[in-house]
């Protein structure tokens, strides 16, 4: 995905330090929208759909909220989290060494085919040679699919296998993957010709690019080459798992900004849609204490997914603590003022991890200050750089999670948080 400009790893992203990262300015993707998160659906026989499918041209979630549930988010956690039936604190019983967390989403990928449910599985695998390098598969056995445990955290044009589907006269099908991926799924589905769809969210932030994502490991990584999972965890720090399975920690605060900024596609970053809120079922980590996954069933066919899983779970309890309202005001005031590139010293770093850990919000109320905090910064960024579309890519309830912070945003940023026309 690099263009004819990208710099040597060494020296930065690939879209360069500083820089709007537009995939679409990449010669596979020329002609596609600004914002493009390269779905995958405009390499198939759909993309003439892609103006009423993407949720970069034109966010849906609304409408498509309205045909999956018959109404739209009531004013409580629905609005962060998306509208959901449950919510579980879970994970396998018997966890899968090669997965990211415990193996559910393989092994529930594996579960619907082994069962018949399903024909084939949608999923994310590693191009040959590389761990993280994404590839979308259209898996058609167990093996196919649990082959494919473990995340990479690249951008992935799953939708590309959509021809296959139809070419191969496949009817039953499971879908796993990111928000907008499942954004445009969930726009095309009657298309499509299915009798049965599952759709398996996997809760998604900030992708990058995979020659971004090198270039980062290499920049908070000691021993970056043998880096086997890695993920931004709930106790304020970067995880990550190594080939002889130690695990190398890394304060968020201690992130070197200053040689990061511009790895982070334009398309991510205008995403209000982390929790994957229109999927059958979304399986994450966010809103669980640390070792368990956050599942939340938002579907009558999603409660059925959760019940195939459950004999292979271990059920633990939600938890909640802390008070994210608090770090919204300087929140707010950091992305007005950005700090400078020099890191505040290495103990102010220190005492300002032990606090966040300490007296931060954790559980449930972690995943609301991280949505909250992710929705407010891509709002302003989809303001600062692509004004014109604020309209047509930022959802309704964008505004609405965010209306307690109304005065403070009014107050920092010299604007109202949404149009008072």
């Amino acid at each position: 995905m690099t263009n004819a400009a990208t710099a040597p790893l060494e020296e930065g992203p690939s879209k360069g330090l500083g820089q709007i990262t537009l995939l679409s300015h990449d010669d596979r993707l020329k002609g596609r929208p600004r914002l493009c998160s390269d779905c995958g659906l405009c390499d198939s026989a759909l993309k003439p759909s892609m103006p009423q499918a993407c949720m970069f041209v034109d966010n849906r979630t609304q409408t498509i909220e309205q045909r999956l549930h018959g109404r739209n988010r009531q004013p409580d956690d629905e609005l962060r989290f998306g509208i959901y039936r449950a919510q579980y604190a879970a994970r396998m019983r018997r966890p899968n060494p090669q997965a990211q967390w415990s193996g559910m989403v393989t092994a529930l990928g594996a579960r619907l085919l082994e069962q018949g449910k399903v024909e084939a599985v949608i999923t994310t695998g590693a191009a040959p040679g590389t761990r993280f390098k994404a590839q979308p598969i259209l898996a058609r056995t167990l093996a196919e699919v649990l082959a494919t445990a473990g995340n990479k955290p690249c951008l992935s044009p799953n939708l590309s296998l959509l021809d296959r589907v139809r070419e191969q006269g496949i009817k039953r099908l499971a879908f796993i993957g990111t928000s907008c991926q499942v954004h445009a799924l969930r726009a095309v589905e009657a298309e499509l010709g299915l009798e049965r769809l599952d759709v398996i969210g996997i809760p998604c932030s900030d992708n990058v690019a995979y020659e971004d994502l090198t270039y980062f490991l290499s920049q908070v990584s000691r021993s970056p080459e043998t880096v086997v999972h890695h993920e931004f965890m709930q106790d304020f720090s970067l995880w990550m798992r190594h080939e002889d399975g130690h695990v190398e920690r890394l304060n968020f605060v201690d992130f070197p900004m200053d040689k990061l900024h511009g790895i982070f596609p334009s398309a991510c970053l205008s995403c209000f849609d982390y929790p994957n809120a229109l999927s059958d079922l979304t399986v994450g980590y966010m809103g669980a204490e640390l070792g368990w996954q956050w599942v939340l069933a938002r579907t009558e066919r999603g409660e059925e997914l959760f019940e195939l899983m459950r004999p292979d779970l271990e059920i633990g309890e939600l938890t909640e603590r802390g008070d994210r309202r608090r770090g919204m005001p300087r929140f707010m005031e950091r992305l007005a003022h950005p700090p400078g590139a020099k890191r505040p010293p290495f103990l102010i770093r220190k005492l300002v991890a032990m606090l966040q850990r300490k007296k931060g919000p954790g559980g449930l109320e972690f995943a609301r200050a991280v949505i909250e905090m992710k929705l407010l910064r891509n709002l302003n960024y989809v303001r600062g750089k692509f004004a014109r579309l604020e309209p047509r890519v930022v959802p309704y309830h964008v505004y609405q999670t965010l209306e307690p912070y109304a005065e403070t945003y009014r107050e920092t940023f010299g604007r109202a948080l949404a149009d008072e026309s």
